[in-house]
């Protein structure tokens, strides 16, 4: 990995937003660190001592599976604007270059105190919006969908949720440059995962100006009284101003979605409520009506509130049984492999994406995604899941030697870490072969 931009020190500040005008004030948008990727080891080493720390208070705040199903969505997530765009961000400075009224001053702190204020604000909205309008919902369910509350759960994210927030933002591309909202759109994000956690339980009095792990609890919850609460970004203030504040209760909080996806299918979990809207949409009786359900809240039936009646959302059912299919220790350490071999690829796809060709990075995140995939099914025990990931390894393989007769370089995978992938991969290709050859005489024997 590299991330020749920030200091350790730098790194986990941007994190708590707790950076300076001076030294986060960029005049071109070129010059502006790529936060997020910066913030990976961050990332990792906060889940890791996170862990460690629950352990020791014989606390279980993470489970492989969940875990793994939110680093998941979160990759598919990043990969979406390398393959695609980052639509918030490119749309933002379109506005900004054809149709500004004014440009405010790049290096102005009162410029970075404006930006920090107005997007957060708009955040707020925007987050609403995703709760309280239904198609907005369809992509931010992604995120709501953990069953666990931990710092893996903030990486789990949507593939389309920014191709609609930009709306939201562009009447501040009017007036403010594009590097001043890259960096705050950035760090107002960074804010939001330290606070995906149940270990930090209050933060006494800055609990009434910030946004803090127990607001943001209450806000994953499907508890009843959690429902549609808390949007805020970074500062608290906007929910205490609009009414939708609640604060955490006695009551254990109880995180997921109302119904329980009860899925590790990356697939699935991204574009399962897109289904259902389109099911139900065609169904539905009156044009009115078909509207209202795409506007309205998700819990909106004909006759009820906007929002849905509060009274139709499910009591919480003792004790809570999550869905957790596990698998032995020795295919979650075959998963961890094969993911650090994904995340390799990803941040090398990441760093290179504009000297590669289209079908090039089209190509490497189609295989991405199909890795997702067939460990997704992996832990969900179908019974292809077997044969599947042996067509995938097999994939590589074939892949990596057609490349290599030709000496075009896969330019996913740095220094000597292409041939360790490629023992990893003639191993597994072999082991799941054999699984799927043992398994096809078990069912012949079963049938007979």
């Amino acid at each position: 990995m590299r991330f020749p931009n920030a200091t350790a020190s730098e790194q986990i500040r941007r994190i708590f937003y707790a950076v300076t005008p001076w030294e986060s004030s960029y005049e071109k948008v070129d010059d502006v660190p790529d936060y997020l990727n910066e913030a990976v080891p961050v990332f990792i080493a906060a889940i890791a001592v996170e862990y460690l720390v629950a352990v020791l208070m014989g606390k279980r705040t993470l489970r492989f599976n969940d875990g793994a199903s939110s680093l998941t969505a979160g990759l598919m997530s990043q990969l979406s604007k390398v393959m695609v765009l980052i639509a918030e961000f490119t749309l933002y400075v379109y506005v900004y270059e054809n149709y500004r009224i004014t440009a405010l001053p790049w290096d102005s702190p009162w410029t970075w105190l404006l930006c920090f204020i107005v997007i957060d604000f708009t955040y707020y909205w925007f987050h609403r919006a995703t709760h309280e309008v239904n198609f907005l919902w369809g992509a931010h369910q992604v995120h709501h969908s953990s069953e666990d509350y931990n710092l893996t759960t903030a990486l789990r994210q949507s593939v389309v949720q920014n191709y609609t927030s930009w709306v939201f933002y562009f009447p501040l591309a009017l007036v403010a440059p594009p590097s001043a909202f890259y960096v705050h759109h950035q760090l107002n994000t960074l804010y939001q995962f330290w606070i995906h956690t149940e270990l930090i339980e209050t933060l006494g009095p800055l609990e009434y100006i910030l946004n803090t792990p127990s607001h943001h609890r209450v806000h994953h919850g499907r508890n009843p009284y959690c429902i549609d609460k808390n949007y805020a970004g970074t500062l608290i203030i906007w929910d205490r101003l609009f009414g939708t504040f609640q604060a955490e209760k006695e009551e254990k909080v109880v995180y997921g979605l109302v119904h329980p996806l009860e899925s590790w299918n990356p697939i699935y979990i991204q574009f399962c409520h897109y289904k259902y809207m389109f099911e139900t949409f065609w169904k539905m009786d009156g044009f009115r009506n078909k509207i209202s359900f795409l506007v309205k809240g998700p819990g909106w039936v004909p006759g009820s509130p906007r929002l849905g009646n509060p009274e139709d959302i499910p009591a919480i059912e003792y004790p809570v049984v999550k869905f957790d299919k596990k698998l032995p220790l020795i295919k979650n350490v075959y998963v961890v492999i094969h993911s650090v071999v994904l995340s390799v690829a990803f941040q090398e796809l990441a760093v290179k994406k504009l000297v590669l060709s289209v079908a090039h990075i089209w190509l490497v995140g189609g295989f991405i995604i199909l890795t997702m995939t067939s460990l997704g099914f992996m832990f969900e025990h179908r019974s292809f899941a077997a044969p599947l990931e042996t067509l995938r390894c097999l994939l590589f393989i074939v892949i990596d030697l057609v490349t290599s007769s030709k000496k075009y370089d896969l330019a996913v995978f740095p220094g000597n870490s292409l041939e360790i992938t490629r023992i990893v991969y003639v191993i597994s290709a072999f082991i799941w072969t054999i699984v799927t050859l043992k398994e096809q005489n078990e069912t012949k024997e079963k049938t007979h």
